[in-house]
């Protein structure tokens, strides 16, 4: 039920070492105005659908399908929100949630913690956040990380994001901080819009003068657009990388896993976005002299971020190691769930096999948890997904 596609040692003893154990869920909504880009995000089918996405999921996860939403979630081209799965399984498990506001540009109708962050403007500009506010959020997020790990005993902390347009930010990063990544991440696309994602993430690196040499072609890139490797100087401090290009969630998880894994396990859940959060972590600690336990941290995603076809995340994961301003955390092992949907009778969880949404919401990361902590299976998992859907499709009839 749990595949390990780097680290396998590592990610073994991680998963030896919280069998049984019930995680505590932090979830960290942020925006970037990068996802209101025409095309470069299926999570909501319009841009203004799109708006309100991180609202809606945040609202089901935390009240369910029978609440009256004041933010729907958002019709999508193909495919069912994430948040199904979330939802599912920390509802069966009853495993406690915490929803924090990293920035986003209104407040969801749920209980938050409002970290005062804001949302981030669209990457190409090369000033997408402030950096007082980077700074404040990466403290926030020590803070909570702390905090939440002060009580857990035992366990481990999921921390899960929603932030459209998310994986183009993570782009961003990952190349800011010297990583080969291009033609690598992933997207709620069923076929990944690698060269969009590219062009913008060239231009805000030029636009923030993020130090890099000339681009040179890179005919060894398996993506059809024409693609660069960017050369990074080692002289990029990772904090005014993202406020140059990157989202407010990103720092507020890195500085949430930093804190955290000095005492207890941390999964981040997701994909793309989590390993470049995984890479800011590295370079911060580098950059900025802190401690951590990279043992303690492992990236958990589903079978569909893990195995797209059209990206290449254990490539990516591998690359980490490579950066020479990430090397201190090296290469994390990269764990996802089994979770099939070929079965299902609802064609919007059968769009997950064709490659639609993929992950989100800490769903891989909670399936993962129900295998580890009460031995879920295939069946247990569908059934209690499909359940959820049903309790929606019928909720306000």
């Amino acid at each position: 039920m749990i595949s390990i596609y780097t680290q396998e040692e590592q990610g073994e003893e991680w998963l030896r070492r919280y069998r049984g154990c019930l995680p505590v869920f932090a979830c960290v909504l942020g925006f970037t105005e990068t996802g209101l880009i025409p095309g470069i995000s299926a999570a909501g089918r319009t841009p203004e659908d799109r708006k309100y996405t991180a609202c809606a999921d945040a609202e089901f996860l935390y009240y369910g399908p029978e609440h009256k939403p004041q933010y729907p979630l958002p019709p999508l081209t193909a495919g069912a929100s994430p948040v199904l799965i979330s939802r599912a399984v920390l509802e069966s498990l009853k495993i406690p949630v915490h929803l924090f506001n990293a920035g986003l540009p209104q407040p969801p109708a749920v209980p938050v913690i409002d970290l005062g962050g804001a949302p981030a403007r669209c990457l190409s500009g090369g000033a997408a956040m402030e950096i007082t506010t980077v700074h404040y959020l990466f403290k926030q997020g020590l803070l909570w990380g702390e905090r939440l790990a002060t009580n857990i005993k035992q366990g481990y902390l999921i921390v899960g994001e929603c932030v459209v347009g998310g994986t183009t930010t993570a782009l961003a990063i990952l190349t800011g901080l010297g990583i080969e990544a291009a033609g690598k991440v992933n997207s709620s696309h069923p076929v990944c819009n690698h060269a969009q994602k590219w062009a913008l993430v060239q231009t805000g690196l030029e636009q923030g003068e993020i130090n890099f040499q000339s681009p040179i072609q890179n005919p060894s890139c398996a993506v059809s657009a024409p693609l660069v490797r960017l050369k990074i100087k080692n002289s990029v401090d990772p904090l005014k990388l993202v406020a140059a290009v990157g989202d407010p969630m990103q720092v507020v998880v890195a500085g949430m896993a930093i804190a955290a894994s000095r005492s207890c396990g941390v999964m981040l859940a997701g994909g793309t976005q989590m390993l470049a959060v995984y890479a800011l972590i590295s370079a911060i600690a580098q950059t900025y002299a802190l401690s951590w336990q990279p043992e303690a941290v492992v990236v958990g995603t589903t079978r569909w971020v893990a195995e797209d076809p059209t990206g290449a995340t254990v490539d990516l994961a591998l690359n980490l190691g490579k950066g020479s301003l990430t090397q201190s955390g090296g290469i994390p092992p990269l764990l996802a769930t089994h979770l099939s949907f070929a079965d299902s009778r609802y064609p919007q969880l059968r769009a997950y096999e064709q490659g639609f949404v993929k992950e989100g919401m800490g769903a891989g990361a909670a399936c993962i948890a129900a295998h580890l902590s009460q031995d879920w299976q295939q069946s247990q998992l569908l059934a209690a997904i499909e359940a959820q859907l049903e309790r929606l499709s019928t909720a306000f009839d």
